[in-house]
């Protein structure tokens, strides 16, 4: 068992009181987690403060605490660490007793608004075929090798994500990929790993209910690269104007992707259809199942980071030749009456942008685009207008519907989507609350060809309302309708 002294951050301690040599048979930062010798971090959080559970940690059998303040009563045989940042010190800490697992690995993260889920499964998958074991951190699941492991935030906290990535090294990974969030920046969720390579997808209006303005987002997002060690690669898509600026600090050996300039890694979109793409990639041409513009990028982040990797190129070319898309990432399903159904996760207006501009890109003039949208409650509510304003510009007709309404009213959530929708084009809108009745809708106005976008939840099985989660899957809802087509 590793004692305090051997985890302990390098200049991490501002003052120690008791036993720096007492064993740490495990650690938390929730106190009705703690077991008898335990270390507890009191970590000052956005809705409570760590330091108001320490007496009840201590009551529980903890033998350490981790605090940014000292309390006056101290208890005998308890040790105490003040630090400047307890979530910080945690990153560090259990780095260091789950043995520095990102050091025996090739760790590479992903960051920016769009595109992480697809980009982390797929290189997952892409190593896992070229003779490699990686280990995934998503948003929609984790992956110890072949092990899945259910997700349960955008990134884990620092403890459980040291422990996950410790139990793929024992498993034999020899890579490992993770979506990283802009939380888990700012809250030091990543602090103390080390990464081999960070990839940067595209950054717009997304989670400024937690960040207040752009440029802290943009911000948050940048502390990613400039915390890089200069063992690392950076490989940046240069086609969104933050892509340069991502990287203006970082020590990490930058390389460049782009569809439109010049680049370290270029591609090109010869062909774009309902089945898949022709695409040119560094002169060569390779056929893919995934569809739009989009997708592209994708691909070629993932073909920038295996190359960066290691990996030969022919090798990738033809592993990515055969990948799937990720579930809830533009999957399409087709009713007996030729109805096509689009299901995508797209949740900001960027993403829907995208997604609807790839499918109007593929239709003929004669089929439609109905476009089922909503916006999630206890979030950003200065992308709900903006998000009806794209989905009925892009559409023949939209249908405005609950997301995941969390703690808000429906009613209220759409009223703020309606406001984006000028008056010329209400007449190309409905309200419908109920999702399941607004998909049900679309369905049955949609012609034999025209096409359904069901926009927002993608892979998500529920929605949340009130603090539960009910289930609710677009594609079941979908599949149920077309049965009466």
């Amino acid at each position: 068992m590793l004692t305090l002294k051997q985890i302990l951050p390098p200049k991490g301690a501002i003052e120690t009181s008791g036993d720096i040599n007492v064993p740490v048979a495990g650690l938390t930062f929730d106190s009705r987690e703690v077991k008898q010798g335990w270390l507890f971090f009191a970590v000052k959080g956005t809705q409570t403060d760590g330091h108001q559970f320490i007496g009840k940690a201590i009551d529980s059998g903890a033998t350490t605490v981790v605090c940014e303040a000292i309390p006056q009563e101290q208890p005998q045989g308890v040790t105490f660490v003040k630090v400047a940042d307890s979530s910080l010190a945690m990153g560090f800490m259990a780095s260091a007793f789950f043995g520095n697992p990102s050091e025996r690995l090739k760790l590479v993260g992903i960051t920016g608004t769009n595109g992480k889920t697809t980009t982390v499964t797929l290189l997952y998958h892409l190593v896992n075929k070229l003779g490699g074991k990686a280990g995934l951190l998503s948003t929609v699941t984790n992956f110890i090798g072949d092990i899945e492991v259910p997700a349960t935030h955008t990134t884990p906290d620092a403890i459980q994500l040291n422990k996950l990535l410790a139990q793929m090294v024992e498993h034999g990974c020899t890579h490992c990929f993770m979506e990283v969030s802009s939380h888990s920046v700012v809250q030091h969720r990543i602090a103390g790993l080390t990464f081999a390579g960070g990839l940067f997808s595209n950054i717009t209006h997304d989670h400024l209910d937690y960040h207040k303005t752009f440029d802290e987002y943009i911000k948050a997002k940048k502390g990613f690269f400039d915390a890089l060690p200069s063992t690392a690669f950076a490989s940046v898509n240069i086609d969104d104007r933050n892509g340069r600026v991502m990287v203006q600090n970082t020590s990490a050996k930058v390389s460049t992707y782009s569809l439109r300039s010049m680049a370290d890694f270029r591609c090109k979109v010869i062909e774009n259809h309902l089945d898949g793409m022709l695409l040119s990639i560094d002169g060569i041409e390779v056929w893919t199942r995934l569809i739009g513009g989009f997708n592209a990028y994708n691909l070629l982040a993932i073909y920038s980071a295996a190359r960066l990797l290691g990996f030969d190129t022919q090798d990738v070319l033809t592993a990515l030749s055969v990948m799937q898309p990720v579930a809830g990432r533009f999957e399409h399903m087709k009713a007996p009456n030729g109805v096509l159904a689009v299901v995508d996760y797209a949740h900001t207006p960027d993403a829907l942008q995208n997604v609807i501009d790839t499918i109007n890109e593929i239709r003929t003039s004669e089929q439609r685009l109905i476009t089922v949208v909503g916006a999630g409650g206890n979030r950003d509510k200065t992308k709900r207008p903006v998000m009806a304003r794209v989905a009925v510009l892009g559409s023949s007709m939209v249908v405005l519907t609950s997301d995941n309404p969390r703690f808000e009213e429906p009613e209220a959530i759409l009223e703020d989507m309606k406001a984006g929708v000028e008056p010329a084009n209400v007449g190309k809108a409905l309200t419908i609350v109920d999702r399941r009745e607004a998909i049900r809708t679309a369905c049955f106005l949609a012609k034999p060809g025209d096409i359904v976008l069901v926009a927002g939840k993608g892979h998500e099985n529920y929605q949340e309302i009130k603090g539960v989660k009910h289930h609710f899957d677009d594609k079941e809802v979908i599949a149920d309708v077309f049965k009466s087509l």
